[in-house]
């Protein structure tokens, strides 16, 4: 027999073969050739009759007395939600969606020439008085200065903290940011820094952005902004509410 018709073989009923199909029909009658499935047969209609003949005890027909038990009751609700393998599902969907919004957020939050902000609050927290030429005036007044002294145009103080009295200022170069201006100021041992917005690649103008930004970094945080392509970043040891009485949004 081919395989097909073999297997339907295998399993063939017990009663009239004339209530089967087309294909099962073919496969009994290609089977009754063989002594292999008349005594089969035989067999499972022995079983049949021995199980037939068996007495139910009380209690177990007393287990299938409810109907809707012998159908099978519907799983309740909370038991499926509560099942071992959908929590797991719901726990990792709940880290997925958790990673995604970090990562939309972080990229809500960042602005150009971010990278260089941080580095320049690690700056911040090494910076000594030894290394600043003393210098006592109003921050405001700082934007002239280094004009006149190293031709750095716009790299004035914004009128939020132009009032602060200055301790000392330096104007060095980094690689990343260029030509950087640090000034320190007596108010909570404040660092203001003024240094080039980035350029963008295409134009080779400075990449603009509106009102102020805040980083926090190893217990720093600053707040950025950006004017006439130059940004400017107040830092200060501490948490941004310490910075945000001094920022007009």
């Amino acid at each position: 027999m081919r395989r097909g018709l073999q297997l339907l073989a295998d399993c063939a009923p017990i009663s009239n073969a004339r209530d089967a199909d087309r294909r099962m029909r073919a496969a009994i009658g290609s089977a009754k050739r063989s002594d292999r499935f008349s005594r089969q047969q035989g067999f499972d209609r022995a079983i049949a009759r021995l199980v037939h003949g068996t007495r139910v005890p009380a209690e177990i027909k007393e287990w299938f007395a409810n109907e809707s038990m012998a159908q099978g009751a519907r799983r309740k609700w909370w038991r499926t939600a509560f099942h071992p393998a959908v929590i797991a599902i719901a726990i990792a969907l709940a880290v997925i969606g958790f990673i995604s919004w970090a990562k939309f957020s972080e990229q809500m939050h960042t602005f150009p020439g971010e990278p260089i902000a941080r580095k320049l609050l690690s700056v911040a927290s090494t910076t000594r008085p030894s290394q600043l030429e003393t210098i006592q005036a109003d921050a405001g007044t700082m934007g002239d200065l280094f004009l006149m002294k190293h031709r750095l145009e716009h790299y004035d103080v914004p009128p939020e903290f132009a009032r602060l009295r200055t301790l000392g200022a330096r104007v060095f170069d980094d690689e990343e940011a260029g030509r950087v201006a640090e000034i320190a100021v007596d108010e909570k041992r404040m660092q203001l820094f003024l240094f080039p917005a980035p350029r963008d690649a295409k134009t080779a103008q400075p990449q603009e952005f509106s009102g102020w930004r805040y980083i926090e970094q190893e217990g720093w945080t600053g707040a950025v902004r950006e004017r006439a392509g130059v940004l400017f970043m107040a830092a200060i040891r501490g948490p941004k509410k310490d910075l945000a009485r001094y920022v007009k949004e």
